[in-house]
């Protein structure tokens, strides 16, 4: 049976510091983590029983993976991790949050030491790094979010390729001919964010087959990329109408930098956002949008769990259908 000190020696470093770098307890530099826990690996190292729950018997805990990366507005991945604590506490389990970058050896780490039952994994990416791991290790997950390939994983989200569409036809039916997505920071793309990626799918798709005039905008956020980007649409679009705005902390700002390039909304531009129902309609002009159900995916996700952990069948992907409320942002193009 390979020993804690077996790993020590392999990693190079005490038998205490493996203790505290498999179980979390004190703060170990990352690359003391990363190798200890390849020592581990290596050796087949598994943590003693103790440390555990005992065989046959559940943490009654659940793993939130959501990690802060640059381009993640934080007040909405906080209302997704709300919305799993409280649906996790309905069902007697607590919820570790993983927010770092650990990616697969985090999750490997939570497997390895039984910290948890069951993962919900966020910001899920279309060719995602962490996929292998998750489709072999025994701890079962669901991700919010939807990868290129699903096979073999359970995955919940809002239909954003849907959700362009709607934003898109509602524009159309409104006698828009020229449109444009403001979309995530730049990075959110870079990485191959799925729901990001798919919405300018449907956003491209459905401007397509209007035959509108479009075009799509990564933006980073605050008043000075807001400024940017509307001289920037209405220079290179000066028939510009409509616009769909897939980047919540741009609506005011964005809302203000039109206006002072002359254009009022929705008297001279039309504005449709994708996001959370309270951010569209606390803004300065409430607006038209696609809501984004994080409560309600947060709940399902853990439902999905639940029901894996009692060996229920689950659906492999669950889509949400969006729903588009109209508010006063938007209004029929004026003919000249």
């Amino acid at each position: 049976m390979v020993k804690i000190t077996d790993v020590a020696r392999r990693a190079g470093v005490s038998p205490s510091t493996v203790s505290y770098a498999l179980s979390g307890k004190r703060p170990i530099s990352d690359a003391t983590r990363r190798r200890v826990q390849a020592a581990a690996r290596e050796l087949g190292y598994r943590p003693h029983a103790g440390g555990r729950p005992p065989a046959g018997r559940r943490s009654k805990v659940l793993a939130l993976a959501v990690p802060l990366r640059p381009g993640v507005h934080v007040p909405v991945v906080t209302e997704f991790a709300v919305s799993v604590v409280t649906a996790a506490r309905a069902h007697d389990h607590d919820v570790l949050l993983l927010t770092r970058g650990e990616g697969e050896e985090g999750l490997r780490h939570v497997a390895d030491a039984g910290l948890a039952d069951a993962a919900v994994v966020m910001d899920v990416q279309l060719q995602d790094p962490r996929l292998p791991l998750l489709r072999s290790l025994p701890l079962p997950s669901v991700l919010i979010g939807v990868p290129a390939e699903p096979d073999g994983l359970t995955c919940v989200d809002l239909d954003f390729r849907a959700a362009g569409e709607l934003c898109v036809d509602h524009l159309a039916r409104l006698g828009h001919r020229v449109v444009a997505l403001v979309g995530s920071p730049p990075e959110v793309y870079v990485r191959r964010t799925a729901f990001a990626r798919r919405l300018v799918e449907g956003f491209t798709s459905a401007a397509d087959r209007h035959r509108l005039v479009s075009t799509v905008h990564p933006c980073g956020s605050g008043r000075d990329a807001a400024r940017a980007i509307a001289e920037r649409l209405l220079r290179e679009q000066p028939a510009l109408t409509g616009v769909v705005v897939h980047n919540e902390p741009l609506l005011d700002p964005l809302i203000d930098a039109f206006e002072r390039l002359g254009l009022r909304v929705p008297g001279d531009l039309s504005l449709t956002a994708v996001c959370p129902a309270p951010v569209a309609g606390s803004a300065r002009v409430p607006v038209t949008s696609v809501t984004v159900p994080s409560a309600e995916l947060g709940t399902r996700a853990v439902h999905l769990l639940v029901r894996k952990l009692s060996g229920a069948p689950v659906p492999q992907t669950t889509l949400l259908p969006p729903r588009l409320t109209e508010r006063a942002s938007t209004a029929a193009r004026v003919l000249a």
